[in-house]
């Protein structure tokens, strides 16, 4: 059976910040604690299922981050770049014109937690031979209670296997979500769906003709550079944004909702995090540095500093190296609003953490004042910052670890432990770490203006230069 899977990446993440950062989400941390990041305990899961092909659409800020961690799972995966996201709609549209073969689509979210592995699987394939028939599933999930942050699918008529679609439900206010709870009409939204590629072609060109035809354009010049594939932009701006559960599965007589009798979570609050995780004997979920007295029914996470905890309950608690979030656990879905007030004060607190990933490696900002800044920079292996220049600041930078090669022009200096260079502003100058290990170095930034966009980048491997 040829078995497509497309994975949809384009979230942020907001509400699991502070954890969660827009330029570096949910779905590339280790939410579950057990070493390995939603996206990759995704590729271990879809490993048992026998696909052909493999496809990832993420936006241009995550494509690196997804590239390193799917690497290791599927080397000849494709990774789909959206100039901006549209919805699924569009999103599931463009990995469907971009299959060859009319292979079966398996659209998975990379942020979800499946317990129950085996009937996830054993569905899928049941599922298969209906795609092939023509149909349009969707995979719904049994309420467990009153939940606000799932949209809700209503089951029709019985089939053989499934329920016709009657109709989908945006995130519901808990009185209605506790009716459909209690009514055994309705099915949690899964995001999950599989289907012909050709089949929700036909019906995305059948209901959503403009989607249809902006997308099939967006296809045709495309930038290809390795397993990276830019889709036209200027096209694709010109897209509408809408969900595939309204532009086609509502609309369709094709659609099918089928029930997984699993643990599902797609890890949409902090509360919801709390409930999947393994708990302590006093209902508490601790992750990281931290020791309580007295405390229970509790979500306690701190990356580095010390936490101590006495005599709370029914708390979230996250603490991270630039930002603290304390929630009643009741009310962690209310954390958009603290969401919009970072996003109105405009605080890089919304998108970054104090240490900032990069293609090469991070750096962390372990220190600042009026005209000075210090970074540890980390570069990985083999890896190279572009050729730059900076209008307002020099640099110091000063070797802890690893060997560097720092180049001016056409001028290279090996820079090894306890060795330093300094440059002045508007120097063009790149950095190389060409060992097999970490190259590790303290940068002291010296001058009136600090900000990150002081670069001019002439050369880049990772396709950044102006």
């Amino acid at each position: 059976m040829n078995i497509h899977i497309v994975l949809l990446s384009g979230g942020s993440g907001s509400r699991l910040w502070p954890k969660s950062r827009s330029k570096y989400p949910k779905q590339f941390l280790d939410i579950e604690d057990n070493g390995f990041s939603m996206l990759e305990n995704t590729l271990k899961r879809i490993k048992k299922i026998n696909y052909s092909s493999l496809s990832l659409i993420c936006n241009e800020d995550h494509k690196f981050f997804a590239q390193d961690q799917i690497n290791n799972f599927d080397k000849d995966a494709s990774i789909i770049i959206e100039p901006e996201g549209r919805n699924t709609a569009p999103a599931i549209a463009i990995s469907a014109l971009l299959t060859l073969d009319d292979p079966i689509l398996l659209v998975l979210p990379v942020d979800h937690i499946i317990r129950n592995e085996e009937v996830f699987y054993k569905m899928v394939k049941e599922s298969s031979e209906l795609a092939e028939k023509g149909y349009l599933i969707s995979f719904g999930i049994n309420t467990t209670s009153a939940h606000t942050g799932y949209g809700y699918i209503k089951k029709g008529s019985k089939r053989s296997i499934g329920y016709d679609i009657c109709e989908f439900v945006e995130k519901p206010e808990y009185d209605k979500a506790n009716e459909y709870h209690s009514s055994d009409e309705y099915f949690w939204n899964s995001g999950m769906f599989l289907f012909q590629s050709s089949s929700y072609l036909n019906e995305l060109k059948k209901y959503r003709n403009d989607i249809y035809d902006v997308c099939k354009q967006s296809v045709e010049n495309l930038d290809i550079d390795n397993n990276f594939i830019k889709i036209n932009k200027e096209s694709f701006l010109k897209c509408p944004s809408d969900s595939i559960d309204y532009a086609v599965m509502e609309k369709t007589s094709k659609g099918v909702v089928i029930p997984l009798e699993i643990i599902w979570s797609d890890i949409g609050s902090w509360e919801s995090l709390w409930k999947i995780s393994k708990k302590d004997e006093n209902m508490n979920v601790i992750s990281g540095n931290v020791i309580t007295h007295d405390t229970k029914n509790s979500y306690i996470s701190s990356e580095d500093q010390l936490v101590a905890a006495v005599g709370i309950d029914n708390l979230i608690i996250s603490v991270t190296d630039n930002a603290i979030m304390i929630s009643d656990k009741s009310k962690s879905e209310d954390l958009k609003e603290i969401i919009d007030l970072l996003s109105e004060k405009e605080l890089e607190h919304l998108n970054f953490h104090r240490k900032v990933h990069r293609p090469w490696g991070n750096y962390d900002s372990i220190d600042s004042d009026d005209g000075f800044q210090v970074k540890r920079i980390t570069v990985s292996p083999k890896q190279k910052l572009s050729v730059q220049m900076h209008h307002h600041r020099s640099e110091h930078w000063v070797v802890v670890s690893g060997t560097a090669i720092v180049h001016y022009g056409d001028k290279k200096i090996e820079l090894n432990v306890n060795e330093s260079t300094y440059h002045d502003k508007e120097v063009v100058h790149a950095l190389e770490n060409p060992g097999d290990e970490p190259l590790i170095l303290i940068e002291v930034q010296i001058g009136e203006y600090l900000g990150e966009d002081d670069i001019v980048r002439y050369e880049d491997i990772y396709g950044r230069a102006e």
